[in-house]
């Protein structure tokens, strides 16, 4: 089992409100399987369990978090990255946020240094 300590900075695309953009985290990883916490946009903190895919540089995260109780108590999510190299990887998610009771929906991008 591998533990990865991890700082992302990120940006989000498409919203009308301000967010966090520094999220320390922390995963735990066994083979495919994905599971750990981060400090997430909305400033709490978020559990999350998944997969995570990889094929050469490329990966691909589904699972599913906690922590965004505006969109609901557990809410799937997806992430595209690819590595830089050992400890630099760049992400892309979809997301979304509440504006008037209406969901819209954005997306957050930016980059992730990694300690194993």
């Amino acid at each position: 089992m591998d533990i990865l300590l991890g700082l992302a900075l990120s940006q989000h695309l498409n919203f009308q409100n301000d967010y966090n953009e520094i999220h320390p985290h922390i995963r735990l990883q066994e083979e495919n399987f994905i599971a750990g916490a981060y400090y997430n946009s909305e400033e709490r903190i978020s559990p999350y369990a998944g997969i995570r895919l990889d094929y050469e540089s490329h990966g691909v995260e589904l699972g599913i978090a906690g922590g965004y109780p505006a969109i609901g108590t557990v809410v799937p999510y997806g992430r595209y990255t690819y590595d830089l190299n050992d400890n630099l990887r760049v992400f892309a998610t979809p997301a979304g946020e509440k504006v008037d009771g209406e969901v819209v929906y954005g997306i957050v991008i930016g980059a992730e240094l990694l300690a194993f």
